[in-house]
């Protein structure tokens, strides 16, 4: 059973119709998961998410993931993030598969997984892709802050997994970028040299952060001081 509920229209219809964007508020929904009976906004509380979608149970790229997300578990706890995986499966399926995961991955599930047999959180989120072969929704990913905003969203084919350090990867820069009103270069990592914002004049950014560095006028790198040393 499934009670969703929807956020504010503008007129042009529900935000069941209209695709969901960065920066909207995550819609809320009540569902069935391993967890029991999820209200996600209260779920989620303070913390950051990553609500991830996968096929099917009993699915072998889904298996490797799942497992994956489990073995994490340490660097999600140390970033605030809470996990949550869909899928088109009940409950029971869920919990018949979970011990596979923990068997293959030699850790424990310990995050929700919901059922969304009537797809309904899937289409809600719009990880429905009929194209790519039938209903059952594809591999999507929404990390969502604390605000409740939808902060960056991937979407995967059923045959590649995912990359769940790149995940883990993009919350550092999300969480960087807001603690520190910066930009991070391609390919950044915790704790390297960020961007300082085109609207920050250089004699504030030598203010601001260590060892500043210009290249152009608009691409200036820094450290924040707060890193240094980490």
């Amino acid at each position: 059973m499934l009670d969703i509920q929807l956020g504010p229209s503008d007129g042009c219809g529900t935000v069941a119709d209209m695709a969901l964007h960065l920066g909207d508020i995550a819609p809320d929904f009540i569902a069935r998961s391993t967890a029991g009976e999820i209200s996600f906004h209260a779920w989620a509380g303070d913390s950051w998410v990553v609500l991830f979608s996968h096929p099917a149970d009993f699915t072998p790229v889904c298996t490797t993931e799942l497992g994956r997300v489990a073995q994490l578990k340490d660097e999600w706890d140390r970033r605030g993030v809470k996990p949550i995986a869909l899928s088109v499966d009940s409950t029971e399926d869920h919990e018949a598969w979970r011990p596979q995961i923990e068997s293959f991955s030699s850790a424990s599930v310990t995050y929700p997984i919901i059922a969304d047999e009537d797809r309904a959180v899937a289409s809600l989120y719009d990880m429905i892709h009929p194209g790519e072969g039938d209903t059952s929704s594809v591999r999507s990913v929404f990390v969502i802050d604390p605000a409740k905003k939808v902060r960056l969203s991937i979407t995967y084919p059923k045959s590649v997994g995912r990359n769940f350090d790149e995940i883990l990867r993009a919350v550092d820069a999300l969480q960087t970028t807001d603690r520190s009103a910066v930009s991070t270069p391609v390919d950044w990592r915790a704790g390297e040299r960020i961007i300082v914002p085109p609207t920050v004049p250089t004699d504030e950014a030598r203010e601001r952060f260590d060892d500043v560095e210009e290249f152009y006028p608009y691409l200036r790198t820094a450290r924040i001081r707060e890193e240094v040393g980490a």
